[in-house]
């Protein structure tokens, strides 16, 4: 059973940095796609960044130049690295990973950004 834990979510002021952290754990294999969503309450869920096993990337315009994502493959492991964070960053923060087109979510992290 793969499961997927986040950490690194809070509160924190308008400016500050953030890291998000996931591991996968349950499983020997690796994911192809690695990613981060977020969620407002009643919305859906939307890509905030993701990187491939290749290292392609792909962002969301809302978090070029203030987001990076970063993966450690042997650790199934995936990171977003946050600065300069906006109130319109709080939401619910999801990781998610594509292991052999079987998509797996964490739980959710909440990052609070308050001015």
């Amino acid at each position: 059973q793969v499961q997927l834990v986040e950490s690194g979510g809070g509160l924190v002021q308008v400016g500050a940095s953030l890291r998000l952290s996931c591991t996968a754990s349950g499983t020997i294999a690796s994911p192809n796609v690695m990613g981060w969503y977020r969620q407002l309450p009643g919305k859906g869920r939307d890509l905030v960044a993701m990187m491939s096993t290749g290292g392609n990337t792909n962002y969301a315009d809302s978090a070029k130049d203030r987001f990076t994502i970063s993966r450690d493959n042997a650790k199934n492991t995936v990171d977003l690295q946050m600065y300069n964070l906006k109130v319109e960053d709080t939401a619910t923060y999801f990781c998610n990973m594509d292991f052999g087109g079987v998509d797996y979510w964490g739980q959710g992290t909440l990052v609070t950004v308050s001015s």
